[in-house]
């Protein structure tokens, strides 16, 4: 290697180790072989790369390995990129596929500029993210639990009169029914019990993040969502654990498409093609964004719930989610009155919601500089 080049490198990453190949410039692609994952191989590894170019551009997959070799490689000085797995180019022929072969497909993508990075959070938002993240495998789990007591209660004919809905009545109800079999009785009370540990699993970690989300930077977008129709609490938590810094998005189009909610299209010459949504990016946000826009099928109006919500934030942030609601609740009936599907009606209103999410989280943020400001 000459010493003033700029060199490439690609990682192919797992659990204990990693598959390193490099090319210096323009030249041939080289495999630099296989090394550990622990802090002193990839410090080695700097510490090598170093020692040979003043210029080091390092890659590697997105993977349930997470961000800490990025981190390590950049607390070291090295630019380093954490790509898209599924936006690297694939040449169709392809039919084999070795550790190797990836980190040189690497390099190569990475010299050329055919790779996408991915957002890499903080350390503190991810931290934030992994509770929130917790929070919703409880409620994951609540659901499952309650899935598989309804299917054994139904395999043995038991009904319930009254509505279902896992209110006080029906958890009453619930609790004084007796099978006349022991074994089905405990097989019950288990059942039963999971629900109610569950339950509790998700209190606690409610809790955990009421307490927590005043110290997260992301606290005013947090109560600016909530000034909106069908964003709660939890729902504006976990949507901006997930998106993250939304000031990487120039544009709600960006935002739009990162959460997968824009048309596919398959257009050639003067034909112009477009199908269901694309679904790319995180499918958690995005599920969180359908089930709000779900609340837009009513017409608009301001609940209590919403005006206790809305208590204490700028006007200007409350005067847009009045706009918010009063033009996707006269989308939702458009549609509909077109010919529409409810389904597909409620994906164009979360499109367009996701856009106003991306500007009152913008405008909430930008307030609470203006008043940090102020004050100081």
């Amino acid at each position: 290697m000459e010493h003033d080049s700029t060199v490439y490198v690609g990682l192919d990453v797992h659990k204990e180790s990693i598959t390193v190949a490099y090319a210096t410039g323009m030249g041939e692609v080289e495999l630099l072989g296989k090394i550990g994952t622990t802090r002193a191989d990839i410090d080695r590894l700097c510490k090598r790369l170093q020692s040979k170019a003043r210029c080091v551009h390092v890659v590697y997959e997105a993977g349930p390995c997470g961000y800490g070799l990025y981190r390590q490689l950049a607390g070291k000085g090295i630019s380093c990129m954490v790509c898209a797995p599924s936006l690297i180019p694939k040449k169709p022929g392809e039919r084999v596929k070795t550790d190797r072969r990836d980190a040189v497909k690497l390099v190569r993508s990475l010299r050329a500029g055919d790779l996408s990075a991915v957002y890499v959070p903080t350390v503190e938002d991810e931290a934030f993210r992994d509770l929130s993240r917790s929070w919703a495998s409880a409620k994951d789990d609540l659901k499952r639990a309650r899935q598989r007591l309804k299917a054994f209660l139904l395999l043995h004919g038991v009904g319930y009169t009254g509505r279902a809905d896992w209110g006080a009545s029906h958890r009453r109800w619930l609790s004084t029914f007796v099978f006349d079999s022991a074994w089905q009785q405990l097989a019950f009370e288990e059942y039963r019990r999971t629900i109610e540990d569950r339950l509790a699993q998700c209190a606690r970690l409610e809790t955990a993040l009421r307490e927590a989300v005043p110290n997260w930077r992301f606290y005013p977008a947090v109560l600016g969502l909530q000034a909106m129709r069908g964003v709660q609490f939890t729902t504006a938590v976990c949507m901006l654990a997930e998106l993250g810094d939304l000031s990487r998005f120039a544009h709600p189009r960006q935002l739009m498409a990162w959460l997968g909610v824009t048309p596919s299209e398959h257009s050639s010459g003067e034909k112009r093609r477009q199908g269901s949504i694309t679904k790319n990016g995180n499918s958690y946000a995005r599920k969180l964004l359908v089930e709000a826009a779900w609340s837009y099928r009513h017409p608009a109006r301001v609940s209590p719930e919403i005006q206790r919500r809305q208590q204490g934030i700028p006007k200007p942030i409350v005067d847009r989610a009045w706009d918010a609601q009063v033009r996707l609740c006269r989308r939702y009936r458009k549609l509909v009155a077109r010919g529409k599907q409810k389904n597909i009606a409620v994906i164009a209103v979360a499109r367009e919601l996701s856009g106003f999410i991306w500007d009152i989280s913008r405008l909430a943020m930008s307030l609470a500089v203006g008043r940090e400001v102020l004050t100081t």
